[in-house]
């Protein structure tokens, strides 16, 4: 096989051929290091590479009859540690001190089983807290549309990989946007599933109140459902878990959606902020779209939307849980992380974070409870089935615009607009590829629908890859090129 065969295909096709011997793991795996050896030098997407390692556990990977035997993966250096290999968390203090995992997580488990070889881990923002990947611990990953302008963040990284066609797919996780800003800002699939889909086990029940949640960034839509497939199910002491689907995720890949009512909203909800004409515009393409497809389109949104409150109360449960996870590295490492070894964004949460008090992140939660409860009424009560959205606010931004230590912070809200409510109420949102920019940089859509209904995401996305809506151009940096 060709490596510019490799770089365009989808983890599933990838799978195929592995399993009828068309390709043997190794040298899926090869094309793999190839591509990477060739473009992170450009994006610094994988920044713990394990090559060797990764082609020792090739040469026995495709021998068995796992869904994804012998496919390339890379790892987010957040969430889904390794045994015995490094992670950082994106922190300075854990890669001075070479910090080591202790054991897999429930998900890396899942991913070894499912025949996923990993190859490397990803560059990601200092504990996932910015919306853009430019730690100070590996420096800013690229984006392969554009290398002076950022992939979107947490799970940046990933999605550079995934988008220059390193790996075809890359685990992610989002607990303000992190799997659907990268998948807008890169031209990917990124399907956030519902609350308590995807175990955050055994190191914990779960993060940011139940906010965040892991799945993956993708190149098609059966991809981003055979992951959830993957990923999905309840692990011993979760505290909570999504109630069980009724067929495999990936089973819903062409099915019939039957006539949807799809409320649209193409600009921000809060005052204060207007709208950017081209991801108004993508929006609004994706309404006509939908309704071509039969779908009854009108402008319509929750109205809880316009709530004042919202991010002071997510900033509250973001803050006290960035000090406590904080407190808990000090516990694992036996000394103070003093935060003074922390980003200077991060330093400033773990001070907001450390001096809210139990009955000040209660009320937050409780706060947010309700809030979820006015959200739902738009699909409980106002009959609509799914919202469409722009995933982010803006175009991606160039690098250093949300990282300056100075405004960095205040410009967020510029871009996260629409996404960090979904976490909160935990239903299952996707961003898809569907336009780009004046510039020619990638502009996600968002879909969400109801909680639990990830079903019917994966069935409209399909119809809307099977129409041809999606963008199929290739990045600059790109695998699939002449290299």
């Amino acid at each position: 096989m060709e490596l510019g065969e490799y770089a365009r295909l989808d983890a599933t096709g990838l799978a195929g051929l592995i399993r009828s011997r068309a390709v043997s793991s190794k040298e899926a795996v090869e094309l793999a290091l190839k591509a990477s050896e060739a473009l992170n030098p450009q994006l610094n997407a994988i920044i713990h590479p394990r090559y060797e390692r990764a082609l020792e556990e090739a040469e026995s990977a495709g021998a068995g009859d796992a869904p994804f035997a012998g496919v390339p993966i890379v790892l987010k250096d957040l969430g889904a540690p390794m045994a015995g290999e490094p992670y950082y968390a994106g922190t300075t203090f854990l890669r001075k001190m070479n910090y080591v995992s202790q054991s897999d997580s429930y998900l890396t488990a899942r991913l070894r089983r499912a025949g996923f070889v990993v190859i490397g881990r990803t560059n990601c923002p200092e504990m996932g807290t910015n919306i853009t990947t430019e730690p100070l611990s590996y420096g800013p990953t690229r984006n392969p549309w554009n290398s002076s302008h950022s992939p979107g963040g947490s799970s940046g990284g990933s999605a550079a990989a995934v988008s220059a066609g390193i790996v075809p797919v890359a685990h992610g996780n989002d607990g303000g946007g992190s799997i659907r800003i990268p998948a807008s800002c890169c031209g990917l699939v990124g399907l956030k599933p519902s609350r308590g889909r995807v175990s955050a086990g055994p190191a914990a029940g779960d993060s940011w109140a139940g906010s965040a949640i892991d799945n993956s960034l993708a190149r098609s839509v059966r991809d981003a459902a055979a992951m959830l497939d993957v990923l999905a199910g309840y692990e011993p002491g979760d505290p909570y878990t999504a109630p069980p689907p009724s067929r495999p995720f990936s089973s819903e890949v062409g099915k019939p959606t039957g006539r949807l009512r799809i409320g649209f909203l193409d600009h921000p909800a809060l005052n204060g902020f207007g709208a950017d004409p081209d991801c108004s515009a993508a929006v609004r393409s994706a309404a006509r779209t939908l309704e071509g497809l039969g779908h009854l389109v009108e402008e319509a949104h929750p109205a809880a939307m316009e709530r004042e409150g919202f991010q002071q109360r997510f900033l509250t449960v973001v803050t006290g849980s960035i000090a406590a996870e904080i407190d808990r590295w000090s516990g694992v490492l036996g000394r103070r992380v003093e935060p003074e070894e922390l980003e200077p964004d991060n330093a400033t949460f773990y001070r907001m974070g450390a001096g809210v008090t139990a009955s000040e992140y209660l009320r937050a939660v409780q706060w947010l409870h309700d809030y979820r409860i006015r959200m739902a009424e738009f699909w409980h009560r106002d009959g609509f089935d799914v919202l469409l959205s722009p995933t982010i606010a803006k175009p991606p931004p160039e690098l250093g615009y949300l990282s300056d230590p100075e405004h960095g912070q205040a410009r967020i809200p510029e871009y996260q607009q629409f996404t960090a409510q979904f976490n909160v109420t935990g239903q299952p949102a996707v961003s898809l590829p569907m336009a780009l920019s004046s510039s020619g940089l990638p502009i996600g859509v968002q879909l969400v629908a109801a909680y639990g209904r990830e079903d019917l995401l994966i069935r409209l996305a399909s119809q809307l890859e099977e129409a041809g809506a999606f963008v199929t151009d290739s990045p600059g940096i790109f695998a699939g090129s002449s290299l």
